[in-house]
């Protein structure tokens, strides 16, 4: 095996065992920066052997027993070691090559889920609890997580930093929080997939519609959720949106990138394995809870489409209904200008444009593109070709998405032919 492929496998190995690693570490040292610091550590030292002793048959565990040295070490060092820890250090052989098998905590599960919990802590703000969640939890570099959020890298470092600070300073527990607290830490988790998964879905901006790495990461975070708390019907309402949602990738853009709107998409490309996963995840929601709650509700929406053959066979009063239970658990604006797409298509777009001109003066939707597109849209259906095109190309003026914006420009000008 050549260095590339070793290398591309160390990387490999890396995005998957490295939460473990730092989750396992931050519960012994009892600090978040030290425990990825010393999980780099280990990482550097695999970099340095395994090219020429070759990949360990059991690559997690022999990361995992790397940093566990590493952090007893530093234990001792500091003179903080209690006994518990001084008979494991005896206990461990000092050669790189013991049963790793047997040195592998049982309670993994446990440790990812305090990582998880601590890296969406509330005391962070949004973008941070995004930023430090990919880089402990997704194991994305910091050069990737710019790179999917369009920002320069020293501000995603930046802002790992000042999380790490910030949980540190705030005496930030590694646990999963009393039942007291439970759900709006829980709340805060889910917060965080899910705006990663749509501003992968979606790009606020850049050259390409959809970001599969965040999309991708999001997802496998949600699943790896859905088991750790699998009483949890949200989790899994977030779980059943993601995979459905995911359904559609192949059929949303063309071969050139351009977006293609779902009423328009081809559903023979839709994936149907994706979509089973999440009816089956919608399934559990709906059997734990018996009501659904704000993913599973956006979950059923997505079912509906996912469901139906075509446009024409989709139930677009029931989708509405659907988003009028939204509306009441999360009202929003955005919740409002959704409903008032499937009412255009349910009920006809001269209802649905008087909702939707009740939202013009929300400060929230100010510069939201989305406003101007969907009114466009309403606009010519109705046969006001003129307003129409002026609606596009103020959308497109608001979007910093390039496809977004090609496609929104060309709307324009064809309402003019």
């Amino acid at each position: 095996m050549n260095d590339f492929f070793i290398q591309q496998r160390i990387e490999s190995v890396w995005r998957t065992e490295s939460a473990n690693i730092i989750a396992f570490i931050t519960r012994m040292v009892r600090d978040i920066g030290i425990a990825e610091d010393l999980a780099q550590d280990t990482l550097i030292i695999a970099l340095e052997r395994w090219p020429v002793s070759g990949i360990p048959d059991n690559p997690g565990a022999w990361l995992m027993t790397v940093a566990k040295r590493k952090a007893i070490d530093l234990l001792r060092r500091k003179k903080r070691l209690d006994q518990k820890y001084e008979q494991m250090a005896y206990e461990m052989n000092t050669n790189y090559e013991p049963d790793l098998a047997d040195e592998i905590d049982e309670d993994i599960d446990d440790n990812l889920l305090r990582l998880i919990f601590m890296t969406c802590h509330p005391v962070l703000s949004k973008n941070t609890r995004v930023a430090l969640t990919l880089r402990l939890v997704g194991g994305l570099t910091t050069e990737e997580i710019a790179n999917a959020f369009l920002v320069p890298e020293p501000t995603i470092a930046q802002r790992i930093v000042r999380a790490k600070r910030t949980l540190a300073t705030a005496n930030v527990p590694f646990e999963v929080p009393q039942k007291t607290a439970y759900a709006e830490r829980l709340s805060s988790v889910l917060e965080v997939i899910y705006l990663m998964f749509n501003e992968g879905y979606s790009a606020t901006s850049g050259d390409n519609l959809i970001r599969m790495n965040l999309c991708n990461e999001a997802l496998r975070m949600g699943r790896v959720l859905a088991n750790l708390i699998p009483i949890e019907p949200e989790v899994h309402g977030l779980v059943a949106l993601m995979e459905i949602q995911v359904s559609r990738f192949k059929a949303r853009t063309n071969t050139e990138g351009e977006m293609i709107l779902l009423l328009d998409q081809d559903r023979s490309l839709w994936d149907q394995e994706h979509i089973k996963r999440g009816v089956a995840s919608l399934k559990k929601a709906e059997d734990l809870h018996g009501t659904f709650g704000r993913y599973a509700l956006q979950a059923a929406i997505a079912t509906c489409h996912a469901r139906a053959d075509s446009p024409e066979k989709t139930n677009w009063k029931r989708i509405s209904a659907l988003y009028d239970a939204l509306s009441k658990i999360t009202p929003s604006p955005v919740v409002e200008l959704n409903r008032a797409v499937a009412i255009s298509i349910g009920y006809g777009p001269k209802a649905a444009l008087e909702i939707v001109d009740t939202l013009l003066l929300e400060p929230a939707l100010k510069n939201y593109h989305l406003l101007p597109s969907v009114r466009g849209n309403l606009l010519l259906k109705l046969g006001r070709k003129r307003e129409a095109s002026e609606e596009f190309r103020r959308a497109a003026s608001l979007t910093q998405n390039v496809q977004e914006q090609k496609f929104l420009s060309k709307q324009a000008k064809e309402c003019m032919k």
